[in-house]
């Protein structure tokens, strides 16, 4: 049961991309940004009395670092996947966020003295190889938004990286759910002066009903209940068992882009796609096998 749980999960956060892709094509990635994050940060913050949390348990030491996870998470990652997924296509994004995986084992590499042996090493060769196959595929310029859009996504998949790495320690001290809203709150607020030089509010006349489903969607289903049923399966299984479930992500993401878009698929996206997944399964694999020895 658990396991089907986990492929529903990764079916609605394929669905971010399909949604958030619809959604650049009429209206801009900073109004997206700044309803879904304040949809989003109301959901956790209701989630949070539900659970009759206290909402300021933050110690004083801790409070800057909450500011850095909310920089992280809304106007750096969250702001940089609307703007890239504007400019290419979503399987490419879907893909270059299944690569965070491959960018939190180099950070752990680079600053927390994790070893890398020869099968992680490969695996993240294979991966990147993956990647650049797809990233150059349509050629090598600033000028086109093919080529930005792709490097936009891996940037903000570093960025994810960067969050998941450094709210860890947080997550063990405050929890996951209380965790996650503080990073929210915060991250709305800081990206409102970034909001107001973009004149996202003066923007909001063009934001339909049809729209606000969409973004509506994005903060509850792809926010809210595929965050809790992740966590759910966190507590039941290793987190390496749950992390290879990422795998199918950029697998539904083409799928449902040839369903609703006719995007057309080349041969370029498969090979560099299955290089991709192969190389993060190498790297998790090898993980699980460290765990399971350790254990």
């Amino acid at each position: 049961m658990i396991y089907l749980l986990l492929i529903f999960q990764q079916f609605i956060a394929s669905t971010t991309h399909i949604f958030a892709k619809n959604l650049t094509f009429e209206l801009p990635p900073g109004v997206i940004l700044l309803l879904r994050s304040f949809f989003a940060v109301l959901f956790f913050i209701l989630l949070l009395i539900l659970r009759k949390q206290k909402l300021f348990v933050i110690q004083r030491e801790d409070f800057y670092k909450f500011v850095v996870l909310g920089i992280l998470n809304i106007p750096l990652n969250q702001y940089l996947f609307f703007v890239s997924i504007k400019f290419t296509t979503a399987p490419n994004v879907a893909l270059a966020y299944a690569l965070s995986p491959i960018f939190i084992l180099i950070i752990a590499v680079a600053f927390f003295r994790e070893k890398a042996d020869l099968i992680k090493l490969i695996g993240i060769i294979v991966a990147f190889f993956g990647i650049s196959i797809i990233l150059i595929e349509k050629g090598v310029s600033f000028k086109s938004e093919y080529f930005v859009g792709n490097l936009l996504a891996l940037v903000a998949s570093i960025c994810w990286a960067l969050y998941s790495t450094y709210g860890k320690n947080l997550i063990k001290k405050y929890g996951s759910i209380y965790t996650t809203a503080m990073a929210m709150t915060f991250g709305f607020i800081l990206y409102l002066p970034i909001s107001l030089v973009q004149e996202d509010f003066v923007k909001l006349n063009i934001v339909h009903l049809v729209h606000l489903a969409q973004i509506l969607y994005l903060a509850l289903m792809t926010s809210g209940l595929a965050y809790l049923i992740w966590y759910h399966a966190l507590k039941r299984l290793p987190a390496s068992n749950v992390g290879v479930f990422n795998n199918l992500q950029p697998v539904f993401t083409t799928i449902l882009a040839v369903i609703f878009f006719q995007q057309k698929i080349s041969a370029t996206y498969i090979v560099g796609g299955l290089m991709v997944i192969i190389g993060v399964i190498l790297t998790q694999r090898n993980h699980a096998d460290e765990e399971s020895r350790k254990e």
